[in-house]
């Protein structure tokens, strides 16, 4: 199956072309900026704590398909273990069943719906 067909990065004036929204080097400025700007501290410290990263990397391992996805009848790679109740509303911080995996395009549409990014 083809791929979509690369498209700028978008952030402003960078030309380089990219299948996500920004090119890997804007990305990591725009994730850094969220976090500084618009992310709790408490949750901030938490995506960074060793134990969230393990956790999520043995999740992964667990769960490797995005949920969203298999619903649709679509075998997709999940890249984001993500908290089906947002942390902000009392969600479980490291309980499987408030855990599911998502591929990013999906859960960029489930913040969306959320409102808690874009």
């Amino acid at each position: 199956m083809p791929y979509k067909p690369a498209k700028p990065c978008s952030y402003p004036g960078c030309p380089k072309l990219t299948y996500e929204r920004y090119c890997p080097e804007h990305k990591k400025l725009m994730d850094a900026q969220y976090d500084a700007r618009f992310r709790d501290r408490g949750v901030a410290e938490f995506y960074h704590s060793s134990e969230w990263k393990r956790k999520r990397q043995n999740y992964l391992i667990e769960h490797p398909f995005c949920v969203e996805c298999w619903k649709k009848g679509k075998l997709t790679k999940a890249s984001v273990v993500d908290h089906i109740i947002p942390i902000k509303q009392g969600g479980a911080l490291l309980e499987d069943s408030n855990l599911q995996a998502l591929c990013a395009s999906c859960h960029g549409a489930k913040s969306i719906r959320e409102g808690s990014r874009y």
